[in-house]
């Protein structure tokens, strides 16, 4: 038999997804709830919380309770790789017109507020390995930020490394300011003579750190994907390394793989 504080999250959870109260709409308080079912402001408490662990709600601090807002659905296929190749070449112009994040996501470009910072590192006995890569090379780490100019929180957390030597021949590479670039690391590597022959991309998936919870705006529970990119040139060495960690519940990841026919 149903708990009292679960019937009342299932009344709650029934409204909600008929549409009423809508999604942005504020929750009766606490006291009001309690009223409405017969049950002590505890128990309304335990019910919210269910509903906050589930995503469909948010509280917000000294104001209340309020129905969660949907988020941008974020669709990452592995055919979005052919296509940033066959885009680095491409003229400005049409690079300009459109990103992998408005491939990935429907929007267009100005619907996205980006920001992009650059610092330069040593690569530490992690990034080496992973890299293949002498420990202590210098690096230029890039760390990306895109939005839904109508949400608060980024679409994913993006660090990037390149090593230094191989891109400082076009001093554009190393300037922040040059971002967002038309056509990203595919045609940023194209301009100092770098061809992606394979990218390679590991995915698993854990708790968010405090840090991450807050910056993605996540639901209490929700685990976040953690991605490993690395784009690896035509002579084998990896040309950038990036790392993404993706909220999991608005990211969806799509493998598809054309076979050979006999």
């Amino acid at each position: 038999m149903a708990k009292a504080y679960e019937r009342i999250a299932d009344e709650l959870r029934q409204s909600i997804r008929t549409g009423r109260p809508r999604p942005g709409d504020q929750l009766p308080a606490e006291t009001r709830l309690a009223e409405q079912s017969g049950r002590s402001v505890p128990t309304v408490r335990d019910a919210l919380r269910l509903l906050q662990a589930e995503g469909l709600i948010e509280k917000v601090h000294g104001r209340g309770s309020f129905v969660r807002r949907a988020r941008t659905r974020v669709q990452r296929t592995n055919a979005r790789h052919q296509w940033e190749k066959d885009r680095a070449r491409q003229p400005h112009e049409k690079r300009a017109q459109t990103g992998a994040t408005e491939h990935d996501t429907g929007l267009e470009v100005d619907d996205l507020v980006f920001r992009a910072t650059y610092r330069e590192i040593t690569a530490d006995e992690d990034i080496a390995a992973a890299m293949g890569i002498a420990e202590g090379t210098v690096l230029v780490e890039r760390t990306y930020r895109t939005r839904y100019s109508a949400e608060r929180a980024p679409l994913s957390l993006v660090t990037s490394y390149l090593v230094r030597e191989r891109i400082e021949s076009n001093p554009d590479l190393l300037d922040e300011t040059k971002e967002p670039w038309p056509g990203g690391t595919w045609n940023q590597l194209h301009t100092v003579g770098v061809e992606i022959d394979r990218v390679e991309e590991r995915v698993s998936a854990r708790p968010p750190t405090a840090e991450e919870a807050e910056e993605l705006d996540l639901p209490p529970g929700t685990a976040v994907l953690v991605l490993r990119k690395t784009l690896v040139d035509a002579g084998g060495l990896i040309a950038e390394m990036s790392d993404v960690t993706l909220p999991g519940d608005r990211t969806e990841t799509l493998f598809t793989t054309h076979l050979e026919r006999w």
